[in-house]
């Protein structure tokens, strides 16, 4: 029986594999994503589908902006839940009004589209806030949000359907992955082969799998974040991304761009949060319900079960308590809550282990997949398959 070659096969079918994907295909690629489960279920479908690059800094805010081109664009042609809502940082004091007045001082230089929204402002547009909590918000009106749950399962249909070069396996554990003769060969758990010139492994936090020593020596933590979503709440109105005084506190824009970031103090109220990696976000879905978070706790990538599988009741009702100070809706009318988990680096930005020639770890993207992820891809296989 001869086994199927591919220009590039990718392992994991979350944003990172799925874009590594996309790009190889435009590219005129034959390609092949394989995922290790029904379908994907990690991160990529966990989070608050916030596309916000003005979070970000350097290459990533570019990364960013470019990944927001590409959502707008598959918006036109797959329908993959785009919506151009913008994002909103709410300051709720003085410091915090301070600091995105010197982000949006930074935003206007480099030519970014921002505004400034007066307190009255604020509560035309997003009614939902309470006037207790805004003082002014800086609101950047190209950026989008996605439905998480959505989009993913949408760009894999997309892909199938318009490129005759794509190949995609679910329920495909590969547990081997070994350069042979200037070619890769890589077996699943099912015993199935297959042959590439290029592979790359985007695992997520799967560490177990494939060369589990050198994701054991990479430096890598993982997060644990808490998220909750309210049944649908139709009669309000909660645009786009909604993002607030902690999340100021916390992004890295406001640390590298601000020049009072390291200056102002912390509110008494706020160390508690801190103390779990709180910071609050709102995203209002589709059918009206809200996305509440979030939280991290980190462990070690070789301890992983460390973090539990649990929810922390304590941290959920922080989040809840915040959000009720900032929102005059029944934040407690839940219909769901769970965990998300991610790999980042403490002094990368991402993690790019090259095995060997042919074989390419690209994981530990952190937070920034889903606004970053789709650029940075397509500069990844551009220096993958472009010879110098």
């Amino acid at each position: 029986m001869q086994i199927k070659k591919y220009d590039l096969i990718v392992v994991g079918g979350g944003i990172l594999g799925t874009f590594h994907a996309f790009h190889a295909l435009r590219r005129g690629k034959k390609v092949l994503l394989l995922e290790k489960d029904n379908f994907p279920v990690g991160a990529t479908v966990r989070n608050f589908g916030q596309v916000v690059p003005s979070g970000m800094i350097d290459q990533w805010f570019t990364y960013g902006v470019r990944s927001l081109a590409i959502y707008k664009e598959l918006q036109e042609t797959a329908h993959i839940s785009v919506r151009n809502n913008g994002s909103v940082y709410i300051a709720s004091d003085d410091d915090e009004q301070q600091l995105i007045h010197e982000l949006f001082t930074y935003y206007q230089k480099v030519g970014y589209p921002v505004e400034l929204l007066s307190k009255q402002q604020i509560l035309e547009k997003y009614p939902a806030i309470r006037s207790t909590y805004a003082k002014e918000a800086l609101f950047f009106p190209e950026e989008v949000s996605v439905e998480p749950e959505q989009m993913i399962h949408r760009v894999q249909a997309y892909m199938k359907a318009h490129f005759e070069t794509f190949d995609m396996q679910c329920n495909a554990p590969v547990v081997d992955c070994m350069e042979e003769r200037s070619e890769v060969v890589l077996r699943t758990s099912e015993g199935n082969r297959f042959l590439a010139d290029q592979v790359v492994i985007c695992n997520g936090n799967e560490f177990k799998l494939l060369f589990p020593a050198i994701y054991a020596e990479s430096g890598q933590v993982v997060s644990k974040l808490q998220m909750m979503r309210t049944v649908p709440i139709p009669a309000i109105t909660l645009c786009g991304n909604i993002l607030t005084g902690l999340t100021i506190r916390r992004y890295e824009s406001f640390e590298t761009y601000c020049p009072s970031f390291h200056q102002i103090g912390t509110p008494e109220h706020y160390l508690e949060l801190k103390k779990w990696g709180i910071h609050i976000l709102f995203k209002q879905a589709i059918d009206g319900s809200v996305i509440i978070g979030d939280s991290h706790e980190y462990a070690d990538c070789r301890y992983i079960d460390n973090l539990g599988f649990d929810l922390k009741q304590e941290i959920n009702a922080l989040i809840l308590q915040e959000a009720e100070r900032i929102v005059s809706f029944d934040v407690n009318r839940l219909s769901k809550s769970w965990a998300g988990f991610y790999p980042q680096h403490s002094e990368k930005n991402i993690v790019e282990i090259d095995v060997t020639p042919r074989i390419h770890i690209r994981t530990g993207i952190g937070g920034k997949g889903m606004t970053a992820g789709i650029g940075y891809t397509e500069a990844s296989i551009r220096r993958l398959f472009d010879v110098e």
